[in-house]
C-alpha cells in the first residue's frame, strides 16, 4: 500500500503559529500579511523579516516578488527553493539597521540567518541592501559579513623571552620548541 505524503500546511492554516522571524507574534499578524500581499511591508527591516519567514515556510514566489525587479532575473528559483526546503532554519537575529523606514528611500539592514544543512550549522550573515519603488520595499543586494579578525589581548612572546609558563627557560627552549 502506498503512503502518499503530505501537503504543507498554507501560511492560512499556520496563521496562529508563532512567526518564524522571532518578533514573538502570530504568523497572520506577522509576516504573513507581507508574504500574501495582504499589506505592504513598511519598513526594510520588516521586508527582510518576511523574506527569511518565505525561506523558512518554502513561499518563494514571496521571495522572487519582494527582490528588486531590475534583479529579478539573477534570482535562481529552483536552487533558491532547494536550499529554502533542505535546509532546517533556526533562527534570524538582526544585527543593525541604517534607514529603511517609512519615508526612506533607501535602507540597510545586518542579519544573521542560522540554518542546518545535513550535519552543518551555517550561519548566513549578510549585510543586505533595500529600496523603494513606488511606496514599496525590495530586496537589491547584499554582502557577505566577514568574522572580525582575532585579536590578540597579550604581548607576543619572542624566542629569547622567559617562557611564560613560568619554567624560567627561553620560549624558544621550552614550548617554542615545538612551533
Amino acid at each position: 500500500m502506498a503512503t502518499t505524503a503530505t501537503p504543507p500546511a498554507s501560511i492560512a492554516d499556520r496563521k496562529d503559529e508563532p512567526c518564524p522571524c522571532g518578533i514573538g507574534t502570530p504568523l497572520g499578524e506577522c509576516c504573513a500579511r507581507y508574504i500574501t500581499g495582504a499589506a505592504a511591508a513598511p519598513t526594510a527591516e520588516a521586508l527582510m523579516r518576511s523574506r527569511y519567514t518565505a525561506y523558512v515556510l518554502g513561499e518563494i514566489d514571496w521571495i522572487v516578488a519582494s527582490h528588486d525587479p531590475a534583479g529579478a532575473d539573477d534570482v535562481d528559483r529552483s536552487s533558491t527553493e532547494k536550499w529554502s526546503k533542505e535546509a532546517r532554519w533556526k533562527g534570524l537575529e538582526i544585527r543593525s539597521k541604517d534607514k529603511g523606514q517609512p519615508g526612506d528611500e533607501t535602507g540597510a539592514v545586518e542579519f544573521v540567518a542560522t540554518y542546518q544543512i545535513g550535519n552543518q550549522a551555517v550561519a548566513h550573515h549578510e549585510a543586505a541592501r533595500f529600496k523603494t519603488i513606488d511606496g514599496r520595499w525590495y530586496y537589491v543586494d547584499g554582502d557577505m559579513v566577514k568574522p572580525k579578525p582575532v585579536v590578540r589581548d597579550a604581548p607576543k612572546v619572542g624566542r629569547n623571552d622567559p617562557c611564560p609558563c613560568g619554567s624560567g627557560q627561553k620560549y624558544k627552549k621550552c614550548h617554542g620548541a615545538a612551533a
